[in-house]
């Protein structure tokens, strides 16, 4: 059976392709089920038939059970802060939906149907983005998704929040209720540090590519000597991230009449004893290969950890019916997350910083030597450009800089030292998805700086085709302008622009 690639999970999550359950996952799920029934009986099982965390020396009876799993998810259900967007929380429940069909969670198939309805159907439950520590799982996050599942709560459809009773009623769904473990199973996990994470992956590719092409107009804008991007010269270094990227650079170059050959002009007898021309450009030009290269591979890592993330079964005890036992442990700990996250924000920082500089390379008429200050087209003095925006990129890029702190190794215990050492997943993920989204605001104002040079230039015609079509994209969404006017709106535009746009490399 194939199992789910990034590509699957982003034609679920960003284009609602309806989640289908296989009758294999299907048949998994309810052997798993039943074991779990006929096993429970006359033994001790943590969750099941005792309390949770610390409370687990506390055998539970018979009489309770049910009301054990009720007391998980509400008891639990007690997150703060701003609500994850409805992207963020579909790709939860479809990560949570993906560890149950496993068939190792002794769920009923109730569990799985629920979450595949919320998915299809767009309901999107109401998880506040903070409470996770990330040992027990996504303990919090994940209670207040059971906390819909079984009716309560709240959930957003359609754009506004509503009573779960309310859109369960309208869209003929029965509430879960839970049999013997769900409470647990639904809680215990690290399906919303996935969640985010697989999202951001998402996203952060997206960037990579904007970053490489944005790279290779910006080479055009300096009329750039091409060797940097030669492939004899970056194979030399033995990454595999670096030679993609030069690789790329050179694909998306083809047809260039801006890109200058470094054999025709300066392999030859020259007279010039001060040349005009720059012998090498700057670092943030010219490096772009050794600078996004380690971008491109860690992306590749983060995407290797995170498919491996979702498809594990990450919560306990594990409930195995082919070696007939229930295995108590700590699948649901969250450093693998935690550790790729950090990762990548740090990735994802320093291509903002390359961004960064690359417009302060446009802006800086005494560096490009070619361009007036802040590529104004008006009047200097009496108009402006984008001298300011520099300030919400610098400011932005900053924020960026201080986020880029570990959260991996920041773990305090808690749960009255049950959890000694906790993983901080779901914080690593939260605080990479604001860095990403710094990142769009720097580069969409990098781009309008970018499309303005080259109305400055007029070497529209000159540029690469990839170059003229993004080039056209985005003078779709900010005309040149002379005249000055805010720019926050054009700012938002272009981010989300960026966002949903997939560019051809």
């Amino acid at each position: 059976m194939k199992e789910i690639n990034l590509k699957d999970i982003k034609e679920i999550i960003f284009n609602d392709k309806p989640l289908r359950i296989k009758q294999q996952e299907k048949q998994k799920v309810e052997e798993s089920y039943h074991f779990l029934k006929t096993f429970v009986k006359d033994k001790v099982i943590y969750g099941i038939n005792t309390g949770f965390g610390p409370m687990a020396q506390y055998k539970i009876n018979d009489a309770n059970l049910r009301s054990l799993q009720y007391n998980i998810i509400r008891s639990h259900s007690t997150g703060a802060g701003n609500p994850l967007s409805e992207i963020y929380v579909k790709a939860l429940m479809l990560t949570r939906y993906q560890t149950f069909v496993k068939g190792k969670s002794g769920v009923h198939f109730d569990t799985v149907e629920i979450i595949q309805q919320f998915i299809n159907k767009g309901i999107y439950p109401y998880i506040p983005e903070h409470g996770s520590v990330g040992a027990s799982g996504d303990l919090v996050q994940l209670a207040h998704l059971a906390l819909t599942l079984i009716g309560e709560g709240e959930v957003f459809y359609k754009g506004k929040k509503y009573p779960t009773s309310e859109i369960l009623k309208k869209k003929n769904i029965k509430p879960l209720a839970p049999y013997i473990r769900e409470g647990l199973a639904l809680t215990n996990g690290t399906a919303a540090m996935t969640g985010i994470g697989l999202v951001n992956l998402i996203y952060a590719k997206k960037l990579l590519k904007h970053a490489i092409a944005a790279s290779v107009m910006m080479n055009e804008i300096a009329s750039s000597y091409d060797d940097f991007m030669n492939e004899t010269l970056n194979t030399l270094k033995r990454h595999t991230g670096q030679q993609i990227v030069a690789e790329k650079m050179r694909s998306f170059a083809e047809g260039s009449h801006c890109l200058r050959k470094r054999e025709k002009e300066m392999y030859r007898k020259n007279e010039e004893v001060v040349f005009k021309q720059k012998i090498q450009p700057y670092y943030s030009l010219r490096c772009i290969p050794q600078v996004l290269g380690p971008v491109w591979d860690a992306l590749e890592n983060t995407e290797k950890v995170l498919i491996n993330e979702f498809h594990s079964v990450d919560d306990n005890p594990i409930v195995d019916s082919v070696s007939q036992s229930v295995y108590h442990g700590g699948n649901f700990h969250g450093d693998y997350v935690s550790f790729e996250m950090d990762k990548l924000k740090i990735a994802i920082t320093k291509l903002t910083m390359l961004m960064e500089r690359q417009m302060n390379y446009l802006f800086h008429d005494k560096i490009n030597e070619i361009l007036p200050p802040f590529v104004n087209l008006g009047v200097l003095g009496l108009q402006y450009g984008l001298q300011a925006a520099q300030f919400t990129a610098t400011s932005t890029t900053a924020e960026c800089q201080t986020l880029s702190n570990p959260m991996y190794i920041h773990s305090i215990p808690n749960n009255n030292d049950n959890q000694d050492i906790v993983s901080m997943g779901t914080n690593a993920a939260l605080i990479t998805k604001h860095v990403i989204e710094n990142a769009f605001q720097v580069i969409s104002i990098h781009f309008m700086a970018i499309v303005q040079a080259i109305d400055f230039l007029k070497i529209e015609n000159k540029l690469s085709p990839k170059s003229q079509k993004i080039y056209q994209e985005i003078r779709g969404i900010v005309p040149v302008f002379i005249e000055d006017a805010p720019k926050y709106k054009e700012i938002e535009k272009l981010s989300e622009y960026l966002k949903t746009k997939d560019i051809v490399l």
